[in-house]
């Protein structure tokens, strides 16, 4: 295998996982934030504690999940609580290191709409699946990591809806609403990386993954992406790190 082939979605998948530190606690989201935290646990984080909403606790599939109800993060964990217990004893008291989510669309704030598409909330373009579990996330997580393909349609100025606050209409907001964790600190697409400006909480460019450039991350921005001054390189996926992540997705197949 030629460990220089992959796709855009793989090098994501890479991206975010690498993220993840070995001996974390992580609140997974099903999708494409489950892949790379499953990933992460099968290379460089063998400690990585998987929690999902189901109240599966160090869950260690050997498939990927299709649900939260999948019975093989049950079978695969080293405890199954309740989901009140979950939420009132581990994620809102900040016991989870990162909380990781997808979106369907995501504003230069870092706020996550999983709601509706259309500015009517009665009369949607699209209705979406709905927030479940990712509000408390957001908001009681240490850190919270975002992963979704990055267009002009999904990087929006402003969500149509809050379903999880990231940092509301700027740095100062978490504060004065009483959240706990430090929101969202990473963003990773396709595309590159994005982590919140320090001072103004608004997302900017910090990584291009390998042949892109900068101009096509900012054309598939909804607003005026801030670049940084030092725009890194994202390193390519390795032979394992393909071979591992190929073997997991066959395994769910």
């Amino acid at each position: 295998m030629n460990g220089t082939d992959y796709s855009a979605d793989e090098m994501m998948s890479v991206a975010a996982a690498r993220a993840l530190g070995d001996g974390m606690t992580c609140f997974v989201g099903i999708g494409l934030p489950s892949t790379a935290a499953n990933l992460a646990r099968r290379t460089h984080a063998p400690n990585l504690t998987l929690v999902y909403e189901s109240g599966c606790l160090g869950a260690k599939p050997t498939r990927l999940p299709l649900s939260i109800g999948d019975g093989e993060l049950a079978d695969t964990a080293d405890a199954v609580v309740s989901v009140p217990e979950v939420f009132n004893y581990w994620l809102q008291p900040g016991r989870i290191d990162v909380g990781f989510l997808g979106a369907a669309q995501l504003d230069r704030f870092g706020n996550i709409n999983t709601t509706v598409i259309g500015a009517d909330y009665r009369d949607p373009k699209v209705r979406l699946p709905g927030a479940g579990g990712a509000p408390e996330i957001a908001a009681s997580c240490r850190e919270v990591f975002v992963v979704l393909r990055q267009s002009a349609r999904a990087f929006v100025e402003r969500v149509d809806f809050v379903t999880s606050f990231g940092h509301g209409s700027g740095r100062g907001d978490r504060e004065r609403l009483g959240l706990p964790g430090a929101g969202p600190t990473l963003v990773v697409t396709d595309l590159g990386l994005l982590r919140p400006d320090p001072e103004t909480g608004e997302l900017v460019l910090t990584e291009v993954h390998p042949g892109v450039g900068i101009e096509d991350v900012v054309r598939a921005t909804g607003w005026r992406l801030k670049v940084a001054d030092d725009v890194k390189a994202t390193p390519a996926p390795t032979e394992e790190e393909l071979t591992l992540l190929r073997e997991l997705k066959k395994a769910g197949e």
